[in-house]
């Protein structure tokens, strides 16, 4: 294998560890440490080198875990104690600008960062990691090193509320590598983990397709399709009498409105227009319609350009002015929206 195929990635987790996430400590260990053997797993199952640091934040930031093998990992069990306030920005800051230092050589490498708070930021003015004691100025260096950052880096952030994430976005944070966790309970804290999987998944596959770094981890969903993504996965269009697009006129029944459109219905053959938010089974096959020219894009490429694991999974629409997502259905009473379009794979 040569140098330029070897996938690393290198995976960091910033925790904060502030009082206020003293009743989710042994949780936090536990979806650490769950995050910790998926990816070992799935290291394994792709073969990408995967290597792992892990900071923790309060008063203070500290690197527990630097760039480990990901089949080496300890638990965080001994490494992981709350107590302190909330050093969010000087956090982002050490943590992204010591990883930039880990040598690139002989290797596709990418740098995918989850930062984890339960809070506002209200410690890195006084916190001797940052670089300015100025408010102002520390949202300005957070702001600009992520702006600057290389198309292989990829800093994303769970927030526990809409504050949260406005706080974010004037941090510099994409949008749509922002997302919302319910900080007040284990619950809250295991959904939290499974969308970092589910982001983390996303990622790796991303990888396989030649995507180094993404500004839209969170997103599932119709944003996350461009021309340069459609690339990237290797898709390519499928042949124009393969498949016919039927307006839907009126809310109707699947099979009912392929057959009522002159066609012949198979179970499998007919896929909808994604207008709502619903889960999505993983044996479902994905369509991509690009608008100007009605092509369509099909097979598993698909699915992993919309970061699909192999698990039922939410995917929301998500308005994209040059594409369309198409779901198949499998069931004939599948309810077509009015002033949607049917694709009928013939």
């Amino acid at each position: 294998m040569s140098g330029s195929q070897n996938y690393i990635n290198h995976v960091a987790l910033v925790l904060d560890a502030s009082s206020s996430m003293s009743h989710l400590s042994s949780k936090v260990v536990e979806v650490a440490d769950q995050q910790i053997a998926y990816l070992a797993r799935r290291s394994r199952e792709l073969d990408q080198e995967t290597r792992v640091t892990v900071y923790v934040f309060a008063n203070t930031v500290e690197c527990v875990i630097y760039d480990k093998d990901v089949l080496r990992m300890p638990s965080l069990k001994q490494l992981y104690r709350a107590g302190g306030i909330t050093a969010l920005l000087a956090a982002a800051l050490k943590s992204q600008r010591e990883l930039a230092r880990t040598a690139q050589l002989y290797g596709d490498h990418s740098f995918l960062t989850f930062v984890l708070t339960d809070g506002q930021e209200n410690a890195s003015h006084r916190c001797p990691d940052a670089p300015s004691q100025d408010p102002g100025r520390l949202i300005a260096a957070v702001s600009e090193m992520i702006e600057q950052q290389e198309d292989n880096w990829t800093l994303a952030v769970l927030v526990p509320d809409q504050m949260g994430k406005r706080e974010a976005m004037r941090y510099g944070f994409p949008k749509d590598n922002i997302a919302i966790w319910d900080a007040t309970s284990t619950q809250g804290l295991e959904e939290a983990g499974q969308v970092i999987q589910e982001a983390t998944e996303k990622f790796m596959i991303g990888r396989t397709k030649g995507v180094r770094g993404s500004r839209a981890v969170f997103s599932t969903g119709a944003e996350a399709v461009n021309e340069k993504t459609i690339k990237a996965a290797g898709l390519t269009p499928v042949k124009p009498s393969a498949y016919a697009l039927i307006p839907v006129a009126r809310d109707a029944g699947i099979r009912e409105w392929v057959v009522e459109s002159g066609h012949t219905y198979r179970t499998g053959g007919a896929f909808y227009q994604l207008s709502k938010s619903e889960k999505i089974q993983p044996r479902k096959r994905i369509a991509v319609l690009e608008k100007k020219t009605d092509k369509v894009y099909t097979g598993p490429e698909a699915r992993a350009l919309l970061g699909l694991p192999d698990v039922e999974v939410r995917v929301k629409p998500h308005h994209n002015e040059n594409f369309t997502i198409f779901v198949q259905s499998t069931s004939v009473n599948r309810k077509l929206v009015a002033n949607t379009r049917l694709l009928l794979m013939l």
